[in-house]
């Protein structure tokens, strides 16, 4: 049970690493905290309880994570200190020896976050009144319970819901957790547990109360999306054509999507669908085989030009976005050289890419050959330009159309941004007019590329 009294008046700052699940469950949390009685802080001001929602995809974003977490003790001290997410679930131990943390929470615990929050809240202040009341003479008054709970990836079972949009315009929708694919370079299976979903009915009522709450755009999010059925015997694409009813939802995005599980069934319904958009992304990791092989991952490049071209032949103007990470282990230079000659001849939008991380515990380690970081950054840099010339030239091949564009709330005084159905980023001049377009569809025509060439200027129609 939890007493809400005790939070009457308090504020809460949060800080998200990582993916959009994570900002989506982030969200979720400070909204309940919200019905609790808890305030967002404001800019300048101290918090009375500070959650964390971290990451663990890297090494850098571990160490991320360690900044922030201390950097967010200094600036609020004798905060509630709450950590949570895939590197509280794999270092739980090493972070609840973090001075001033207060309670580390696992992938598991997640779901119960503002229980477990409740009760060590209750149990700290009791602490605190004790020791000032004099009544338990000689006991130092500890500030942090350095509490974690965390437990193995096949007990991890729980799935905490979250259909939230935070300070965003568009609501994230978590459709699925987990992952059970063990690809030799990734920890998230041991950080996130096994893939598990919730039912088509649930999320269906979760994007019907979005859309009372004047959402237009939902993003679905999750680990492994297209693995979504494996707990309630349903389809992904079934889900799709659920959603795709929904009145007042005018856009969906589908966050990520293996190769393996974008089924030709699912782009063709997209590409004749009434709300969900022609854009994808589809994560490759490497275009040679003989890396896809060594990384276990599930289908060759061959089946991922197929999904590329369907999707192109079916969805002409569909943005297609593609992670690529560099440097892994057994990349040789030739290896590397058929990834890059690969995706240049893809017909793809932009590559998200990643440099290779060595992570404890992982299959990879095994793999002999060791890129180093010189390579690796090269690497990067050729794909980042290839990425660049791509999405040039995709955002180069619109102008001068029209687009119906969902804008997103700005800063006061600052141009508003949005994004097409293609997922071409859009930019409004500040103005009176422009002022009052937040989350709204509106017709405008494409200029130009914008002064840092990150988006193309629009003209209200």
């Amino acid at each position: 049970m939890i007493d809400s009294s005790a939070f009457q008046g308090k504020t809460a700052a949060y800080y998200t690493l990582g993916c959009k699940l994570n900002f989506s469950e982030t969200s979720t949390f400070g909204r309940m905290l919200q019905e609790l009685g808890v305030r967002t802080v404001k800019k300048g001001e101290k918090a009375d309880i500070c959650l964390i929602n971290t990451c663990s995809v890297t090494e850098v974003a571990d160490h991320k994570c360690r900044q922030v977490i201390r950097r967010m003790i200094r600036q609020n001290p004798g905060a509630f200190v709450v950590v949570t997410g895939c590197y509280a679930q794999l270092e739980a131990e090493r972070v609840s020896r973090i001075d001033g943390v207060d309670l580390v929470l696992g992938s598991n615990e997640k779901a119960e976050l503002i229980q477990y929050l409740s009760n060590a809240w209750v149990e700290k202040q009791s602490n605190m009144s004790e020791t000032e009341d004099g009544e338990t003479s000689g006991k130092p008054l500890d500030s942090s319970l350095h509490r974690h709970y965390s437990v193995k990836t096949k007990a991890i079972t729980s799935f905490a819901p979250s259909c939230s949009r935070g300070n965003r315009t568009r609501f994230f929708l978590k459709v699925q957790d987990g992952c059970s694919y063990f690809c030799t370079y990734c920890t998230i299976p041991y950080a996130r547990g096994f893939s598990r979903n919730p039912s088509i009915a649930s999320l269906v009522a979760q994007a019907e109360q979005a859309a009372h709450e004047g959402g237009k755009e939902i993003v679905l999010t999750g680990v492994n999306i297209g693995d979504f059925g494996v707990t309630t015997g349903e389809r992904f694409i079934d889900l799709v054509r659920a959603l795709d009813q929904v009145e007042g939802i005018s856009r969906y995005r589908i966050s990520s999507l293996e190769p393996d599980l974008l089924d030709d069934e699912l782009i063709a319904y997209c590409a004749h669908s009434r709300a969900f958009m022609p854009h994808f992304h589809i994560p490759l990791q490497s275009g040679s085989d003989e890396v896809l092989k060594l990384m276990h991952r599930r289908y060759d490049s061959a089946l991922f030009a197929h999904k590329i071209h369907l999707i192109k032949e079916m969805m002409p103007d569909a943005f297609i976005g593609v992670d690529v990470m560099v440097g892994t282990r057994g990349e040789t230079p030739e290896y590397f050289e058929a990834c890059y000659d690969f995706l240049k001849s893809l017909d793809v939008t932009q590559l998200h890419v990643f440099p290779y991380s060595e992570r404890p515990g992982t299959a990879a380690l095994k793999i002999p050959y060791v890129v180093s970081d010189k390579d690796k950054k090269a690497r990067s840099a050729r794909l980042l330009q290839l990425s660049d010339e791509k999405t040039h030239a995709f955002y180069q091949s619109h102008i001068g159309s029209e687009a119906e564009v969902l804008f997103e709330k700005s800063i006061r005084g600052r141009a508003m941004h949005g994004f097409t159905r293609n997922y071409i980023r859009v930019e409004l001049p500040a103005s009176k007019a422009a002022a009052d377009l937040d989350n709204q569809l509106v017709k405008v025509r494409l200029g130009g590329f914008n002064y840092d060439k990150s988006a193309l200027m629009a003209e209200l129609i």
